[in-house]
C-alpha cells in the first residue's frame, strides 16, 4: 500500500449555483446551495485515501462547526488526522464557489490554514521521513512550502508540490520538488512567462502541465509527450485538478511509469467532474480500473 502524507489546507466549500455569473452591480437568482468539505489539500489527501494509499494529512482546522465537519469526513474516507489541529478563536478556512456557464469562479479565505506552519510540520517529520511520496499545494503559507521541499530533500522523498493558487515560487523549491503540475496560468507565473515549452525541455519528468479536457504535457527527455484526457459530460469541475495529482502520486509510489501514472490520473480526474462537489466524484479505485 502506497503511503503518502498530504501537507495542505482543509476548508468548507460553499457552492453557489447559478445560470450565469452576474455582472458587476447586478442581482440574480442562483438554483441552489450547498456547503460540502473542501481545501486543495483535504481533497488530495481524500482522494488518495479513495484510491487505496494509507494517507496522512497535515493541517489545520477552525474551532466551529465546519471544523468539525471537516474532520468527521476525513475520518469517515479513513485519513489519518493525527496532525490535523484545531485552532482556538480562528475560523476553518472556506472557499466560496460559483458553478454557471460550465465551469467554476472560486474566492478562497484562508482562516486556519494560515495556520499550517512549519512548526505543525516539524510534529509530522517522522510519518513524512517514512513516506512514498508528500504532496503540498499554495494554500498554506509560502514558508512552508519552502520548508517542506528542504525536509523532503534532506530525507530523500519525492516531494509533489501542486503549485496553486498561482504565485512566484524561488527556484530553489523547483529544484527540490520531484514533480511539479501545474495548469497552464500557473506554469505562465511559475516560469515568469516564458515559453512554456522551453520550460519542459528544463525540466523533464519533472514538470507536468495539466492542460484540462486536452490532457497533460510533459517532457520526457526525449521529446514533449501530450497524454490525453478521456471525455465525459462535466457536471461539476471542482475538485478535477486535485483528483488528478492525488491519483497520479498513488501511480508513481506505487512504481507506474509517467504515462502510465498519467493516464491513471487522467481517469481517475475525469469520473471526478461527473458528480457534484469536490470530493463528490471523487472515484474509488475499483471504479477507475474498471473505466481504464
Amino acid at each position: 500500500m502506497a503511503k503518502i502524507t498530504v501537507i495542505g489546507s482543509s476548508s468548507m466549500d460553499l457552492v453557489v449555483t447559478a445560470p450565469k455569473r452576474p455582472s458587476k452591480g447586478e442581482t440574480i437568482m442562483g438554483e441552489s446551495f450547498k456547503t460540502v468539505p473542501g481545501g486543495k489539500g483535504a481533497n488530495q489527501a481524500v482522494a488518495a485515501a479513495r484510491l487505496g494509499a494509507k494517507v496522512y494529512m497535515v493541517g489545520c482546522i477552525g474551532d466551529d462547526a465546519f471544523g468539525k465537519a471537516i474532520l468527521e469526513n476525513f475520518k469517515k474516507n479513513q485519513v489519518v488526522t493525527t496532525y490535523v489541529e484545531p485552532v482556538t478563536g480562528v475560523e476553518s478556512g472556506t472557499a466560496h464557489i460559483t458553478l454557471a456557464e460550465g465551469d467554476n469562479s472560486i474566492i478562497v479565505v484562508k482562516g486556519a490554514n494560515d495556520y499550517v506552519t512549519p512548526e505543525l510540520v516539524e510534529k509530522a517529520l517522522d510519518i513524512i521521513r517514512e513516506s512514498d511520496i508528500v504532496l503540498i499545494q499554495q494554500e498554506i503559507p509560502e514558508e512552508t512550502v519552502e520548508y517542506v521541499s528542504e525536509k523532503c530533500h534532506e530525507f530523500g522523498v519525492r516531494l509533489l508540490l501542486n503549485p496553486a493558487p498561482a504565485r512566484p515560487i524561488r527556484k530553489e523549491v523547483i529544484e527540490k520538488a520531484a514533480y511539479i503540475t501545474p495548469n497552464e496560468h500557473e506554469a505562465s507565473v511559475l516560469f515568469d512567462h516564458k515559453d512554456l515549452h522551453d520550460a519542459l525541455l528544463e525540466y523533464p519528468n519533472k514538470v507536468f502541465i495539466t492542460e484540462g479536457k486536452n490532457g497533460v504535457r510533459f517532457h520526457n527527455g526525449k521529446q514533449e509527450v501530450v497524454v490525453p484526457s478521456y471525455p465525459v459530460e462535466a457536471v461539476d469541475t471542482t475538485g478535477a485538478g486535485d483528483t488528478f495529482n492525488a491519483a497520479f502520486a498513488v501511480a508513481l509510489a506505487e512504481g507506474k511509469g509517467f504515462e502510465e501514472s498519467i493516464r491513471f490520473a487522467n481517469r481517475a480526474a475525469s469520473l471526478s467532474v461527473t458528480k457534484f462537489g469536490a470530493q463528490g466524484g471523487m472515484p474509488t479505485r475499483e471504479e477507475v480500473e474498471e473505466r481504464m
